[in-house]
C-alpha cells in the first residue's frame, strides 16, 4: 500500500515575525527530507519572502504553493477592541495562491 504524501499548507519562514525562523533553503532540504512534492510558505501579513522560496523551491525540485496568513478583524482594522470582551478581536485566515 502506497502512502499519500503530506504537502504543509502552512509554514511561517523568517519573514514571519515572531511565529518563524527557518530560512528558505533549510525549508526546501527539510521537505525534501520528508519527502513532500510540494509546501506551502504562509508568513504572517507579509510576501517578502515569496520570491526566495519560489527560487529555492524550484531548484530543489519542491512545487512552491505562495500564500499569505491574513488578519481578519469583524470591525475597522484599528478597532483591537470586540463587543464580548476581546473573543472575537482579530482572526487569522490562510490564503492560498491557485494560480497566476
Amino acid at each position: 500500500m502506497s502512502q499519500t504524501p503530506f504537502v504543509h499548507l502552512h509554514v511561517h519562514s523568517q519573514y514571519s515575525l515572531l511565529d518563524g525562523a527557518i530560512r528558505m533553503k533549510q525549508l526546501i532540504n527539510r521537505a525534501k527530507e520528508l519527502g513532500m512534492p510540494s509546501i506551502a510558505l504562509t508568513d504572517h501579513g507579509v510576501l517578502y519572502g515569496a520570491v526566495e522560496f519560489y527560487q529555492e523551491a524550484e531548484k530543489g525540485g519542491i512545487k512552491p504553493i505562495i500564500g499569505c496568513e491574513a488578519y481578519v478583524a469583524p470591525g475597522s482594522m484599528l478597532d483591537r477592541k470586540s463587543a464580548n470582551g476581546g473573543k472575537d478581536a482579530a482572526h487569522h485566515l490562510t490564503l492560498l495562491a491557485a494560480d497566476d
